[in-house]
């Protein structure tokens, strides 16, 4: 892990508990998740890591950049839009802190990381 902070811990395990949430109603594996689920929950953990605003980050939905390759972000797509009302009853606390942290504006992008992208 590279930048740490109570933010992004909470944005990992928000993103876990939502990928659970899909995979055991969807995939049904007894023995936690599966395959395809593991990797995109190593996939989202790697760019919440390395993400350039570190503890700044927004929302990935208001992010000004778009770091997930486009077949993961229809899975993640997919997997929010399933999970996301269901975090409201399942898990309130984590809903709410998404909420709040979805009306956060994005920063502006480092000017060293402009010329990267």
């Amino acid at each position: 892990m590279k930048a740490d902070s109570k933010r992004l811990r909470r944005e990992r395990k928000t993103v876990r508990v939502m990928i659970e949430i899909y995979c055991r109603k969807n995939h049904k594996n007894p023995g936690g998740l599966c395959v395809e689920c593991q990797e995109l929950l190593r996939y989202s953990e790697k760019k919440v890591d390395n993400c350039v605003f570190g503890s700044e980050k927004p929302t990935c939905a208001k992010c000004p950049i778009h770091c997930y390759k486009s077949d993961m972000r229809e899975k993640i797509r997919a997997v929010m839009k399933f999970s996301g009302p269901r975090m409201v009853y399942l898990h309130p606390v984590l809903a709410f802190y998404h909420l709040l942290d979805s009306k956060r504006q994005p920063p502006k992008l480092p000017k060293s990381k402009k010329q990267k992208i």
